[in-house]
């Protein structure tokens, strides 16, 4: 008899990508973001603004989500307005997002634009989003890949239909309400510079100061250095300096953008009764009966 044939060792299996997430924590660091990468129905959206929209890189097949442009409603006098569910239906469809598909949002500047679209999502009803804490930034920091950024998304069409959760998305009456309500905090997230009325404003047009009654929470202090969020408890810390005991938030900012950052650290610190001002300081500093206090405290009116 010859030799025993030698046992060919069997092949080893390959590692099945990861199942794409289904509902997500509101945020989520580069590293677990960069393990759902490339696997079918997870979907990565842009939405860095002004300077830093069309940036030269961008995370490999992310999306614009481009609030600068198709996801705000030109038609309104003032910047960033949410779109009507028919327009914004229109506009995640032509980026190819279907309703089972999962969402990362991050923006080029850290956590900055990015909660905004967040925000808007579940606004719409899509729950299955979270944002890249850190945002471009910390992705390229942990080492993960990136590409130019193409001219636009040219994909196929996606199948999203958005269906509107009233309240999260509040306009100027509803704010005014809150104002009178002792159970209601109102948080402005614009700098304490501004907010006082010492510093200008960077849209023409506007009176400086605060709504009276409104409290100042600039949406920086809720981040550490390279944009990432702050951890829960300091997070929760923030929120009952500038709140007390009052659940029910409002957040405002400019142009409702950083009022989205408000948003996301209350999420996380575990609040759930939130809406955010979509008008914001653009609408209310306008020149009008709307009141205008100055300083540092609340309530101080002009």
């Amino acid at each position: 008899m010859g030799a025993p044939a030698t046992p060919i060792p069997p092949t080893p299996a390959t590692a099945a990508p990861p199942a794409p997430p289904g509902l997500l924590a509101p945020l989520v660091g580069a590293d677990q973001a960069a393990a759902w990468h490339g696997v079918p129905g997870v979907v990565f959206l842009d939405a860095s603004v002004g300077a830093h929209r069309g940036a030269a890189a961008r995370i490999p097949g992310a999306r614009p989500f481009d609030l600068d442009g198709s996801l705000s409603d030109h038609a309104s006098a003032v910047p960033h307005t949410m779109p009507g569910a028919a327009a914004f239906t229109e506009a995640l469809r032509a980026l190819g997002l279907h309703d089972t598909d999962t969402v990362v949002v991050y923006d080029a500047q850290g956590v900055y634009s990015s909660a905004r679209a967040w925000w808007m999502l579940r606004a719409m009803g899509f729950d299955r989003v979270a944002v890249l804490d850190g945002g471009l930034p910390a992705w390229i920091a942990a080492g993960h890949p990136v590409e130019p950024v193409p001219a636009a998304y040219d994909g196929p069409r996606g199948t999203f239909t958005a269906r509107p959760r009233p309240g999260l998305i509040v306009d100027a009456e509803a704010v005014a309400a809150a104002l009178a309500d002792p159970a209601a905090a109102v948080l402005d997230a614009r700098t304490r510079e501004r907010y006082a009325g010492t510093a200008p404003e960077p849209r023409p047009g506007l009176r400086g100061g605060h709504m009276p009654g409104s409290v100042s929470l600039p949406f920086g202090e809720l981040q550490r250095d390279g944009g990432k969020m702050r951890p829960v408890d300091e997070l929760r810390t923030a929120f009952g300096a500038a709140a007390g005991d009052r659940e029910r938030l409002y957040f405002s900012c400019g142009s409702g953008v950083t009022a989205c950052v408000l948003a996301l650290g209350a999420t996380l610190a575990g609040y759930r009764d939130l809406a955010v001002y979509d008008g914001s300081w653009s609408e209310w500093g306008l020149p009008s009966a709307r009141p205008v206090a100055t300083g540092e405290e609340p309530g101080r009116i002009l």
